[in-house]
């Protein structure tokens, strides 16, 4: 069958569905990304054909655009009402999709899609869905504080677009996939089926450094080792006026003197961070889970690909949440016991309280417990293959509901 994957224009939206797209080409599928720029790389990184459509989004650069002169996201705007923010996703997807539709709606005639596939805000896959009569599953990124609402709001924000391809309303999904394993999920929300999480952070050359540290720390026992904590706060944090929020970071290892860090800077930004304690390494963007392995805590940002691929890696975490669902991400994660949140912009400016937090991390062996916990119930959930026969099925259910006449019509 022919798959087209549709993704909102970020690119940390696509990665948590390429594991699907990975295990549906595996099985002999032809699997299509669509979407603007700003995903073209990441799909290209997972090995992924894909297929630009309209302009660029830009999302780094309009969040910029609204934060005030010196200021981040934690200080400008902190932590929004769901409601509120589903409204205001809802208003602004459905205007941006009445603009990219037309183009979309030309690349699914031509393709012909048996199954389409977004994430949760990618509204215009229930569009396309609905007007060529094909299936389409919905995939949530982890901890989901956002579906539900959002696609409440949707119903009444796509209206009008609905209405111009012909459709009475905007379409539900027929299926919904959840890699959040059920103990961390928000309660109270719609079923899901399950599909287990996998590291999606892309591909590349290994920095030569790590094959050789992979060696040194096995020759080791464990009281020699060091404990060692990997810093990622995204790509995007340094970006949005980020560097007083990487110094504390950084800072708070200057306290903690037998412990190392492994922070993940782009070398175009290392400047803005000054000074470092000894016991900091930057490092380039390396696939997470080659670094996971030589771990013993994460420190991120709360965003969904970095939260489940830290959980499967059963790693204790420290979230610095900073918009939107990674509010969500880190009080799960510290309700399951797995992490600890500072989620005031004083508390992570603050090295001592940070530093503080990763101690408590490292020497509290309640956050490692829970981490494996956590990892086990991943792996006890079903893979992405798996899944690709209930997708099978999805079709052919409907390519048979299809071909059978009404009952009315087959007594006529």
């Amino acid at each position: 069958m022919r798959v087209l994957f549709v993704v909102t224009p970020v690119a940390g939206h696509l990665s948590p569905l390429t594991p699907l797209a990975w295990a549906l080409r595996d099985a002999g599928h032809e699997v299509l990304v669509a979407g603007q720029p700003d995903v073209l790389p990441t799909a290209a990184a997972a090995g992924l054909h894909a297929v630009g459509v309209g302009d660029p989004f830009g999302m780094d650069e309009m969040l910029l655009d609204r934060l005030p002169a010196g200021r981040r996201l934690l200080q400008s705007w902190g932590r929004a009402p769901d409601v509120a923010l589903a409204a205001d996703f809802a208003r602004s997807w459905a205007a941006h999709n009445t603009t990219v539709l037309p183009a979309y709606l030309d690349l699914a005639r031509g393709f012909r899609p048996d199954l389409i596939v977004g994430d949760i805000l990618e509204f215009t896959s229930l569009v396309l869905g609905g007007v060529l009569g094909v299936p389409v599953v919905h995939h949530r990124w982890g901890v989901d504080p956002l579906g539900d609402p959002t696609l409440l709001q949707a119903r009444e924000a796509h209206r009008a677009l609905c209405a111009s391809v012909g459709l009475p309303a905007l379409p539900e999904p027929d299926l919904l996939l959840d890699p959040c394993p059920p103990s961390l999920q928000l309660p109270g929300i719609r079923a899901a089926s399950p599909i287990r999480h996998l590291h999606s952070h892309g591909n590349g050359t290994l920095p030569p450094w790590l094959p050789a540290h992979w060696a040194a720390e096995n020759a080791r026992t464990p009281a020699e080792r060091t404990p060692t904590v990997l810093v990622s706060l995204g790509r995007s944090t340094l970006k949005l006026n980020g560097a007083p929020l990487f110094r504390s970071v950084l800072a708070a290892f200057g306290e903690l003197p037998g412990t190392r860090a492994l922070a993940t800077v782009d070398a175009a930004h290392r400047q803005e961070l000054g000074p470092l304690p000894p016991n900091v390494r930057l490092i380039d963007h390396t696939p997470l889970h080659m670094l996971f392995r030589i771990s013993d805590a994460v420190v991120h940002h709360g965003g969904a690909g970095t939260s489940m691929s830290a959980s499967y890696a059963g790693l204790p975490q420290l979230v610095l949440p900073q918009l939107a669902d990674t509010f969500a991400s880190a009080e799960r994660l510290v309700h399951a016991g797995a992490a600890l949140s500072l989620d005031t912009a004083a508390e992570q400016d603050d090295p001592a309280t940070i530093a503080r937090a990763l101690s408590a991390l490292l020497t509290e062996p309640h956050h490692a417990r829970a981490a494996r916990r956590l990892r086990t119930e991943m792996e006890a959930m079903p893979t992405p293959t798996r899944v690709v026969t209930d997708l099978e099925r999805l079709v052919r259910d409907r390519d048979r509901a299809a071909a059978t006449p009404h009952r009315e019509e087959a007594h006529a």
